[in-house]
């Protein structure tokens, strides 16, 4: 198996494809850094370390091996013309900061207005799943969600509003515990319709909590 490089982690300059480490070399460098720590990888509560954080690893990034769009790709027609908004609230994700690897850990919000059809909640949010189980920033996390829904399935406007808890921050470097970050990203009548944001916003409860319209 290989991955590609993206395009945008190298400034923009195409990178070839490299051999994807196996699982051999992925649990010689967790037991690298247990050694680097300070410990012992040979002791007894440690020895099957890197094997476990191996698996772990394959649960945590399991989103680089599938296709958002691909989820939304069956979609329904017989909605006996309803072009309202539908609305998902406080879909829990956990994600990995890309820059220390600890946690993200929040929920996510998801509208859109449809033309014509419909797909399943439940593809929705694993469109979220798949994205928040690679390595993240927030923002590319939002924009992400936000631009597959509204490539595949091209309603007439999208919104995603997410909250979410950073462990690089409050765990480390200035530890600020409570703190959440909000993002949002609104596309078509949701960023031209202020009563229509409006009324997103309320749903979620946000409106109140200084998020704005």
């Amino acid at each position: 198996m290989t991955y590609a490089v993206s395009p945008a982690a190298v400034s923009g300059r195409k990178q070839a494809p490299r051999k994807k480490p196996d699982r051999a070399d992925a649990e010689a460098a967790v037991r690298l850094l247990i050694e680097w720590a300070g410990d012992d990888p040979d002791r007894e509560g440690l020895i099957d370390t890197p094997a476990r954080v191996v698996r772990a690893y394959e649960e945590f990034f399991e989103g680089y091996d599938s296709d958002p769009a691909e989820l939304l790709a069956r979609t329904f027609e017989e909605t006996n013309d309803y072009d309202d908004m539908i609305v998902l609230r406080d879909l829990r994700f956990e994600s990995h900061c890309e820059h220390h690897i600890v946690p993200i850990v929040g929920k996510a919000h998801v509208a859109y207005l449809p033309a014509d059809r419909v797909v399943g909640i439940s593809k929705l949010a694993r469109v979220i799943e798949v994205f928040a189980k690679r390595l993240q920033i927030q923002e590319t996390l939002t924009s992400q969600v936000a631009d597959t829904i509204q490539q595949v399935l091209q309603p007439r406007g999208v919104a995603v509003v997410i909250e979410a808890a950073h462990m690089c921050m409050t765990t480390r470097g200035i530890k600020k515990p409570g703190v959440s970050m909000v993002t949002r990203r609104l596309l078509g009548e949701f960023r031209s319709d202020a009563d229509l944001r409006g009324d997103f916003l309320s749903s979620l409860n946000l409106s109140g909590k200084g998020y704005g319209q």
